[in-house]
């Protein structure tokens, strides 16, 4: 489906002309024309599949047809990290280009002028806030801010709202809105506390559930089959043996673990092994979660260790080697992370660190990708592997984490390969996040 066969306004389509999208993503097809209906909608689609575009432009549309207040705010999209809310403010601007209506992004930072702002935003009526639940409910605490003229209530991530524990925060937030507005809901997973949240604040919803697309073969996925003591000795070893395309030592890595002591811990070790890793985690203040995403982007920064929650704001596009120090519990979070790497038409690597403990996390996700991974052979210095034995036992079933067995441990980097395009968008294809 194309965008102009949906019923969007004019100025929208401009917008989408100019940025070169015609084509939509499978999730802006079936949510948007359900929203310009103006019916509550419960969306479960990942991180990628085009879902932001498919709330703003038809919210940018209702806008410009329905009948609301102009000196009152109108809409509000909730999300749960700065980082998020940062990439949706910067797509509304390039979708409402066109569009005479304000936004103001209300998250948290140091900085006292962008608080000023966030509070001449909400007292002066934006049509439409951009908001992090807790900076939002901090500002609802100091000043009185007016939601009667919502219409548009919007909840982007919530899966990830709630496991970061803003469901009172949102509670909070929905009690001072408006009954007749309209809901819209989306989420990567739809476990029973979304459905029972989307129970709570939505009225007779429709669904729309997008099945969660396998990685791209332009990321090489592999596993290593280990013990916990050898993790860090492995990563030590890949540092020092893959390379840039240039032969120079590599960088922007990402390591994944699933909590951020585990970060903190993992930072530590990393660095007493002379590796530049910088920790990205909850507990940072956000000035210097900014300094290290800042410094992550330009090259300053070899390795970047991280949790889910956080991680999910980081888009760069040129990063080499995604690596999953912990094995994520859920097929969707290993695609998302995994995803961070081979974008904007480059290629790149994905390396799973699988101990026996791990294995019944790994069989779901090996189930879900429907194809044999690739197993690293781990360096003889770091002595013997688990065996399959030991991961049938974990897994209450015979071990299907890879077929083959690989002792390429890459001087070069080959799977790297940095396209054109890169930063931007291809011509006719639909706008992503």
């Amino acid at each position: 489906m194309y965008f102009d066969e949906l019923a969007l306004s004019d100025e929208v389509l401009d917008a989408l002309w100019d940025m070169h999208f015609d084509e939509c993503t499978p999730v802006q097809a079936q949510t948007i024309p359900v929203i310009l209906d103006g019916k509550d909608v419960i969306a479960c689609a990942q991180t990628g599949t085009g879902k932001t575009a498919a709330y703003i432009l038809p919210l940018l549309t209702n806008l410009a047809f329905d009948n609301h207040n102009p000196d009152k705010l109108n809409a509000i999209i909730m999300a749960p990290t700065r980082e998020l809310a940062q990439q949706i403010d910067q797509q509304m601007e390039g979708f409402g280009y066109y569009v005479p209506f304000s936004s103001v992004a209300i998250y948290g930072g140091k900085d006292s002028g962008a608080w000023g702002t966030q509070v001449t935003g909400l007292q002066r009526g934006a049509d439409i806030v951009i908001a992090t639940p807790g900076r939002l409910l901090s500002q609802m605490n100091i000043y009185d801010v007016d939601f009667s003229g919502i219409k548009y209530f919007i909840l982007d991530e919530a899966d990830r709202m709630l496991d970061m524990g803003f469901y009172d925060d949102i509670m909070t937030i929905v009690r001072k809105l408006p009954a007749d507005r309209q809901t819209i809901l989306f989420s990567a997973t739809m476990p029973p506390k979304i459905r029972q949240l989307a129970k709570t604040i939505m009225h007779d919803p429709v669904e729309v559930q997008i099945a969660v697309s396998r990685p791209p073969e332009s990321i090489h996925q592999r596993c290593a089959l280990l013990y916990e003591p050898q993790k860090a000795g492995l990563i030590l070893h890949l540092l020092s043996t893959m390379k840039e395309p240039d032969g120079s030592p590599l960088k922007k890595v990402i390591i994944f673990t699933g909590k951020k002591q585990r970060v903190k811990e993992l930072t530590r070790t990393l660095r007493s092994m002379h590796i530049d890793a910088h920790a990205m985690h909850s507990d940072l203040q956000q000035h210097e979660r900014d300094q290290v995403m800042l410094d992550f982007r330009n090259g300053k920064i070899d390795v970047l260790v991280a949790t889910d929650v956080v991680a999910r704001g980081i888009d760069v596009t040129d990063i080499p080697l995604v690596i999953n120090y912990d094995v994520p519990h859920d097929p969707e979070d290993y695609v998302h992370r995994i995803g961070r790497t081979a974008r904007a038409a480059n290629s790149g690597e994905a390396l799973t660190l699988v101990t026996p403990e791990d294995a019944r996390y790994w069989s779901h996700i090996h189930r879900f990708l429907k194809k044999d991974i690739e197993k690293l052979t781990l360096p003889s210095a770091l002595g013997a592997a688990p065996t399959d034995a030991e991961y049938a036992t974990r897994s209450g079933r015979g071990y299907s984490g890879g077929s083959r067995h690989s002792s390429r441990n890459r001087g070069g980097h080959p799977h790297r390969s940095r396209g054109a395009n890169r930063g931007g968008h291809r011509s006719g294809s639909a706008p992503r996040s």
